[in-house]
C-alpha cells in the first residue's frame, strides 16, 4: 500500500472530507471522470476546460496530480490532508470502489471529484512524524505521494504494515547518533542546541542556561525576510533513551514564554501523550516538541553548520555516519 497527501484548500475543507468520508480535488469541475482511462483523456479535457494555460510545464504539473488523483491512489492506500489547524494531520484508508462524480452543494466542499475514505476520528499532531516526513508534506503540490512508509506506520502505531525489505534494511543509526550526543556534558549538549538554531536561521542565538534559568537554556529570533519575526526560548534536555518526559516539565517551561513568545523542549528521548497536548493547548504559547530522532533529522540537514569542534566531539562524517 502507498501513502498520497491530498490537501484540502489549506485545510478548510478538511473537516468536510472527515465527517463525509472522502477526499476530493476540484480541478475540471463539471466533467465527472468515471470514464477517464489514461492521462491523455484528463490532458484533452483540460486543454478545453482551461485554454488560457499556454504553459506546457503548469498544464502537465496539473493533470499530473488529477491522474495521480485518478488512478495512482488505490483502495487499500493511506492519504493524509492536513487539518486547518495545521498543527494536525487527518489520515483514512482508500475503500472499494471509491471515484464518484458529487452532486454540487451536496455539502460545504465545493471539489466535486472525490474518493471514498475511512477516516480515523481522531487526527494525529504533525510533530509527532520525523523531520524528513513534515518537510515532505510541506509541499505546494495538492496531490502528492509520500516515500515515508516507515515513519508513518511506526507513528500511527501500524509497525505490522512495514515490509520486511524496509525491515531487513533497517540500520538504526538514530539510537548510535543519539549515543554519541549522549556522551556530551548538560552545558555542551544546551550549547549544540544553540548552535542548531543558528543553522535553523534564528538570529542573536544565545545559550541562556545557568542555575535558576527558569527552564529556558538557549533563545533566538527568526526574521522571516522582514515579513514576520519570532522570539523562541528553548529547554534542552538530555534524557536516556527510552524515557519519556511528562506533561508537567514542559508546562513547567510555558510559564517562562512571554505572551508575544514560543518556546521549543529539544531532548534525547520522548513525551508522554499528555505532553504533547499541553505543547499546544489553546490559549497559552505554543512549544514546539522535538524528541531525539527529530534532533538527528535536524542534526543531519544541517551537520555542516555546527561549528568544527562540535563535529570533531560527536566523530562523525557528512550523513552522521561513526568516523
Amino acid at each position: 500500500m502507498n501513502i498520497y497527501c491530498v490537501r484540502a484548500e489549506f485545510g478548510t475543507y478538511a473537516s468536510s472530507f472527515v465527517s463525509g468520508g472522502y477526499v476530493s480535488i476540484g480541478w475540471l469541475p463539471k466533467d465527472d471522470l468515471s470514464s477517464a482511462r489514461n492521462k491523455r483523456d484528463i490532458y484533452d479535457l483540460y486543454r478545453k476546460e482551461y485554454p488560457h494555460d499556454t504553459s506546457n510545464l503548469v498544464v502537465g504539473q496539473q493533470v499530473g496530480q488529477i491522474s495521480r488523483f485518478l488512478f495512482d491512489i488505490k483502495p487499500g492506500d493511506y492519504v493524509i490532508t492536513p487539518a486547518k489547524d495545521t498543527e494536525y494531520v487527518y489520515y483514512g484508508i482508500v475503500q472499494d470502489d471509491p471515484y464518484y462524480f458529487a452532486k454540487p452543494g451536496e455539502d460545504e466542499c465545493p471539489y466535486l471529484h472525490r474518493k471514498k475514505v475511512k477516516w480515523e476520528k481522531e487526527p494525529i499532531q504533525r510533530s509527532q512524524f520525523s523531520v524528513p516526513f513534515q518537510n515532505t508534506i510541506r509541499s505546494s503540490l495538492t496531490v502528492f505521494y509520500i516515500n515515508h512508509k516507515k515513519n508513518f506506520f511506526t507513528t500511527i502505531n501500524r509497525p505490522d504494515l512495514i515490509s520486511p525489505s524496509e525491515k531487513k534494511a533497517e540500520y538504526d543509526y538514530y539510537t548510535t547518533v543519539l549515543n554519541r550526543i549522549l556522551e556530551l556534558d548538560p552545558t555542551e549538549f544546551e550549547v549544540l542546541i544553540t548552535h542548531i538554531l543558528s543553522a535553523l536561521g534564528f538570529e542573536g542565538s544565545e545559550h541562556t542556561g545557568k542555575v535558576a534559568d527558569g527552564g529556558v537554556d538557549a533563545t533566538g529570533e527568526l526574521n522571516i525576510s522582514g515579513i514576520a519575526k519570532m522570539k523562541i526560548f528553548v529547554q534542552a534536555k538530555r534524557f536516556k533513551l527510552g524515557a519519556k518526559i511528562s506533561a508537567n516539565t514542559v508546562k513547567a517551561l510555558r510559564q517562562n514564554i512571554p505572551s508575544n513568545g514560543q518556546g521549543a523542549f529539544i531532548t534525547t528521548a520522548d513525551y508522554q501523550p499528555a505532553a504533547k497536548k499541553i505543547a499546544n493547548e489553546p490559549g497559552f504559547p505554543r512549544i514546539g516538541l522535538i524528541n531525539g530522532n527529530q534532533l538527528v533529522d535536524i542534526l543531519a540537514e544541517h551537520w555542516e553548520d555546527i561549528p568544527e569542534e562540535f563535529q570533531e566531539k560527536l566523530n562523525l562524517k557528512v550523513g552522521l555516519v561513526i568516523a
